[in-house]
């Protein structure tokens, strides 16, 4: 089981912007798929970002150009930028490790954009 932590969440005012981290228990290279996804109240989870152990990324429509995930192989942490953040953006963002042994889930983190 790989252990996630996330940070970085918070309140900003609309506009603003955030940094999330996700930091991995293990070698994140090991792990085939790390991803950000965000549930809001009332609402089902989703796919925000997420980037392959080669570097390669998708986005939600929603937040293409204005988020961007990236990934330190050194300090097996992935982070999600985020910029002119919306109301709509507000929500408990969770980070996700796909594994080919399993999927394992942080506890989240509360990103909360005042309008």
């Amino acid at each position: 089981q790989v252990q996630l932590v996330e940070s970085g969440g918070g309140l900003v005012q609309a506009g603003g912007s955030l940094r999330l981290s996700c930091a991995a228990s293990i070698r994140i290279l090991a792990i085939n798929v790390m991803g950000w996804y965000r549930q809001a109240p009332g609402k089902q989870r989703e796919l925000v970002a997420r980037i392959t152990s080669a570097g390669n990324t998708n986005y939600a429509d929603s937040v293409k150009g204005r988020f961007t995930i990236s990934r330190d192989n050194t300090k097996n942490t992935v982070y999600l930028q985020m910029n002119s953040l919306k109301p709509e953006d507000t929500a408990v963002y969770y980070c996700n490790a796909d594994s080919s042994w399993a999927t394992d889930w942080g506890r989240g983190t509360q990103v909360t954009v005042s309008s």
